[in-house]
C-alpha cells in the first residue's frame, strides 16, 4: 500500500503501517533491544532510556520505544555510542536502586551456597529440603557444619542489629538430621548443569574419563559434581584414606571421627573409583594424560602449577586452610572441567553482576525485621550437640529475607551484567532509605529498588484499581506510592500477582 512506510534496521529492510514505532518494528524483525519501562499491550512511558538506537542519517540517538518510524529511516542498534548510551542510562538507574541481588552471606561463602533459602526451608520445617540446597553447593554439611571459619556469619546484615544468624549451625542440622530424597542439581555451572538432567544424558558422559590427582577437600569435591553429572571419574590419593590433611586435624578438636567418616562415606558412595596410596610423579602425570579426558590436579602444592597452561589439565590454587574455600576450589575444577568436556571457553565460574548498598542504618532495622522475628541468636546448650529442631526453626527464623526475590529474573540486573554496568558510577552515599510495604500472603512492595517505570501504574489503571500506582511528586523526586496513603492490599486488588511478575526489577514480588 501507497501509506505504507520503509526503513531499514542494522542494514536489514522493513515496510510497516503508520505509527508503527521502532521498537515494534525491530521486534517484528527479530532484532532485539534492551528495554524495562515498555510492557505489550500498555502505552510508551519512556522513561528508563535503555532502548537507545541511533538514526544513522541524523546522528541522532533516541528511545526506540515510543518513536513512530518514518519513510526512509535508516537506524542502527548496535555500535559503541549506543552500547554506552545504555550502559549509562543502567548505570543512572543503578545509582538510586537500593538492594542487594544477592545475601552478603551467599557472596561470602567461598562457596556461593544459597543460604537465605536454606534458612527459609528450615524456618518451615523442611529439613531435608535445606539438606538438598545444601548439597548443591557442599557435598560435607554436617563436616563444615562443625569447622567452617563462616565468613557467611560475618557478613550477615543481622550482625549489627544484635548478633548474625549461626549459619554454620543450621548447616549442620540440616547435614545432621535432613535425608537426601534423590539427587541434588549440581551447580558446578549454571548454563550448563540444566542440560545434565536425564538419565539419557548423564549416561552418555560415562564413557568420558577423568583424573582427580589428590583425595581431600578439594578433589573429593571436584570428583563428587562430575559424578553427579555422569562423568566417570577415578580419584588417586597418596594416602590410604581419603580427606586430606585439612581435616584429620581437626578430629580431636571439633569434628567426631563418627561425623568424618559416616560424610566422607555418602561423597565416596556416589560411585566414583578412588585408588588408595597412588603418589602421582611428574612422569605419572604424563601417562595419565593419555588415558583420561581431562586431568584435574587437587593437591595443592604449587608445583603442579607447572601444568596449569597444558591442554585438558585444570589446576587448584594453592591449599587452603579453610575448607570451605578448598570446596569452592573443587567446585571450580568441576566447572572448568564441564565447560572443557562441553567445547565451551574455559572460564572457571561466571560472576554476575550484583547491586550491593552496604550496611544497613539504625532506622532501617525495623523495616527488615518485619520479615524475620525479634528473637537472640540461639545458641547450643551443649555444643557437641548442636540446636534443637526448635531452636533451628527459631534460628533460621532469624534470618532478614535480604537477598532479592527476583534476583534470578531481574531485568536490571540481566541488562548491568550484559554492558558492564558500574553501579558507583553515579552513586550517591546518602542513598534511599530502605522500607517494606507487605501484603500478607501477597505482594512485598520495596520502594528504595523502584526505578520508576511506571509499569505498575499503567496496570493498576488498564485494569480499573480503584487506588493502585501512582507517581508522587516531580522530577528527580517522584516516587511511586498509592494515593491517599492507602495500603498495598487497597491498591492491589484485582492486579497483585500480575504486577509482581511486570515488575522488572524487585521493587515488587510475590512474597515467597
Amino acid at each position: 500500500m501507497s501509506d505504507q512506510i520503509h526503513i531499514h534496521i542494522d542494514g536489514v529492510a522493513g515496510v510497516f503501517d503508520p505509527g508503527t514505532t521502532v521498537l515494534a518494528a525491530a521486534e517484528h524483525m527479530g532484532i532485539a533491544i534492551p528495554t524495562m519501562c515498555h510492557y505489550p499491550g500498555l502505552p510508551s512511558h519512556t522513561s528508563c532510556m535503555v532502548c537507545m538506537v541511533k538514526n544513522t542519517t541524523s546522528g541522532d540517538l533516541f528511545a526506540s520505544c515510543s518513536m513512530p518510524i518514518e519513510d526512509g529511516m535508516n537506524i542502527s542498534t548496535i555500535g559503541d555510542e549506543i552500547q554506552e548510551a545504555r550502559k549509562t542510562a543502567l548505570e543512572l538507574l543503578l545509582s538510586d536502586h537500593t538492594g542487594d541481588c544477592q545475601a552478603p552471606c551467599q557472596l561470602s561463602c567461598p562457596a556461593q551456597m544459597d543460604i537465605p533459602l536454606m534458612n527459609r526451608l528450615l524456618a518451615d520445617g523442611e529439613t531435608n529440603e535445606a539438606r538438598q540446597v545444601v548439597l548443591e553447593d557442599i557435598p560435607f554439611p554436617s563436616i563444615l557444619g562443625r569447622i567452617c571459619s563462616a565468613p557467611c556469619e560475618k557478613a550477615c546484615k543481622r550482625k549489627p542489629i544484635d548478633d548474625a544468624v549461626s549459619i554454620c549451625l543450621l548447616k549442620r542440622y540440616a547435614g545432621d538430621v535432613g535425608e537426601t530424597k534423590g539427587e541434588s542439581k549440581p551447580s558446578v555451572d549454571p548454563d550448563l548443569s540444566g542440560r545434565r538432567e536425564t538419565i539419557e544424558e548423564r549416561q552418555s558422559n560415562r564413557d568420558r574419563r577423568i583424573a582427580v590427582v589428590g583425595g581431600g577437600v578439594a578433589g573429593l569435591t571436584a570428583a563428587y559434581y562430575l559424578t553427579m553429572l555422569g562423568y566417570s571419574v577415578v580419584v588417586f590419593e597418596k594416602n590410604d584414606v581419603a580427606g586430606g590433611a585439612l581435616w584429620r586435624e581437626e578430629v580431636q578438636d571439633r569434628l567426631p571421627e563418627e561425623v568424618l567418616t559416616k560424610e566422607l562415606q555418602e561423597v565416596l558412595d556416589k560411585g566414583f573409583e578412588i585408588r588408595y596410596n597412588e603418589r602421582i610423579t611428574r612422569e605419572g602425570l604424563t601417562i595419565l594424560k593419555q588415558h583420561f579426558e581431562v586431568l584435574l590436579l587437587a593437591t595443592g602444592h604449587d608445583g603442579s602449577i607447572d601444568y596449569e597452561n597444558e591442554e585438558a589439565v585444570f589446576v587448584t590454587p594453592r591449599a587452603s586452610k579453610m575448607a570451605v574455600r578448598a570446596v569452592a576450589h573443587g567446585k571450580e575444577l568441576a566447572k572448568k572441567a564441564e565447560q572443557y568436556l562441553n567445547d565451551i571457553e574455559v572460564t572457571g565460574s561466571r560472576k554476575r553482576f550484583n547491586s550491593r548498598f552496604g550496611k544497613l542504618h539504625e532506622e532501617e532495622y525495623a523495616e527488615y525485621l518485619k520479615e524475620s522475628v525479634n528473637e537472640k541468636r540461639q545458641e547450643a546448650e551443649k555444643l557437641e550437640l548442636g540446636l534443637s529442631a526448635d531452636q533451628v526453626r527459631l534460628e533460621a527464623s532469624r534470618c532478614l529475607r535480604c537477598d532479592c526475590r527476583k534476583a534470578d529474573n531481574c531485568s536490571l540486573r540481566d541488562f548491568a551484567d550484559s554492558y558492564s554496568a558500574n553501579q558507583r558510577r553515579y552513586w550517591d552515599e546518602s542513598r534511599q532509605r530502605v522500607t517494606k510495604q507487605i501484603q500478607p500472603g501477597g505482594i512485598i512492595y520495596e520502594p528504595a529498588k523502584c526505578i520508576k517505570c511506571g509499569i505498575c501504574v499503567r496496570i493498576t489503571k488498564q485494569y480499573g484499581e480503584e487506588f493502585g500506582f501512582t507517581f508522587i511528586g516531580r522530577g528527580f523526586d517522584v516516587k511511586l506510592g498509592i494515593p491517599f496513603n492507602e495500603k498495598l492490599d487497597q491498591a492491589l486488588v484485582k492486579t497483585a500477582n500480575l504486577v509482581a511478575e511486570a515488575c522488572p526489577t524487585g521493587a515488587l514480588a510475590k512474597q515467597s
